[in-house]
C-alpha cells in the first residue's frame, strides 16, 4: 500500500480512471457542526491519495474537477455522508456515484451487517480495523495509524462493488440501485436541511 499525503487540494495531473473510491473523515457526524478534515481517493490499485485541509481551505481546484467529472463514478460505503459533506465544502455533486452499502442492503437480505468492516470479511475475505474511526481528525499532524485506517476504507471498494454488481444481477436489483444512488445528492441535501430524522415517505 502507497499512501500520498497533500494539504487542500490534489496536485494537478492525477489519474484515476474511469473510477474512484472516495471517503472522507470529519470531527463528528453533525453536517452542521463538524467540519471536513480529510478525503482518501484511490483507483483500487493498492494507492491511496488523502487531501488534508487546514483553515478551512476548501478551494481545492482539481479536487472539485475530479469528483463532478461525469465521466469518473465515485465509489462510496454510505455515500449519503459522504456525499453531504461534500456537498457543504466543496460545493459540488459527486456524481456519478456508487453506494456499497446500499448496494449490500438490497441483496444482502439475510443479514442486518453491511458495514464495511463486515462486506470486507463477507465478501473479499479481507479483515480491516476500525480502531482509528473516533480519534481526533482535525490534528495538525495525523498519525501513521489514522492514515492507514483512512486508506483503508477506499481500498477495497472496487473489488466489493465487482461483487456486489454480481448479487445485484443476480437478484435482478440493479436498476432499483442505480436509481437509489441518483436519489443520494437529492438525500442528502435534505438531510443538510433539517429532514436528516425524518422520513418523508412514512404516512
Amino acid at each position: 500500500m502507497a499512501l500520498h499525503l497533500h494539504y487542500d487540494d490534489l496536485p494537478h495531473g492525477v489519474d484515476f480512471g474511469p473510477s474512484v473510491a472516495v471517503d472522507t473523515e470529519t470531527m463528528g457526524l453533525s453536517l452542521v457542526r463538524d467540519r471536513l478534515c480529510l478525503m482518501q481517493l484511490s483507483a483500487g490499485d493498492g494507492d491511496c491519495h488523502l487531501v488534508q485541509f487546514f483553515g478551512r481551505n476548501y478551494a481545492a481546484p482539481n479536487l472539485r474537477a475530479l469528483l463532478s467529472d461525469p465521466n469518473v463514478e465515485k465509489l462510496f460505503h454510505f455515500a449519503r455522508f459522504d456525499v453531504a459533506m461534500i456537498q457543504q465544502y466543496l460545493e459540488v455533486d459527486a456524481t456519478p456515484l456508487y453506494c456499497t452499502k446500499i448496494a449490500s442492503k438490497l441483496v444482502r437480505t439475510f443479514t442486518d451487517r453491511h458495514g464495511l468492516k463486515d462486506l470486507c470479511r463477507d465478501l473479499i475475505g479481507v479483515e480491516i480495523s476500525k480502531q482509528q474511526q473516533s480519534s481526533d481528525w482535525g490534528a495538525e499532524t495525523l498519525t501513521q495509524d489514522q492514515l492507514a485506517y483512512a486508506a483503508s476504507d477506499v481500498l477495497h471498494l472496487h473489488a466489493l462493488q465487482a461483487r456486489l454488481d454480481v448479487l445485484l444481477e443476480r437478484e435482478g436489483r440493479s436498476a432499483m440501485a442505480r436509481a437509489c444512488f441518483d436519489f443520494i445528492p437529492w438525500r442528502a441535501r435534505l438531510d443538510r436541511q433539517g429532514w436528516d430524522e425524518v422520513d418523508i415517505f412514512a404516512h
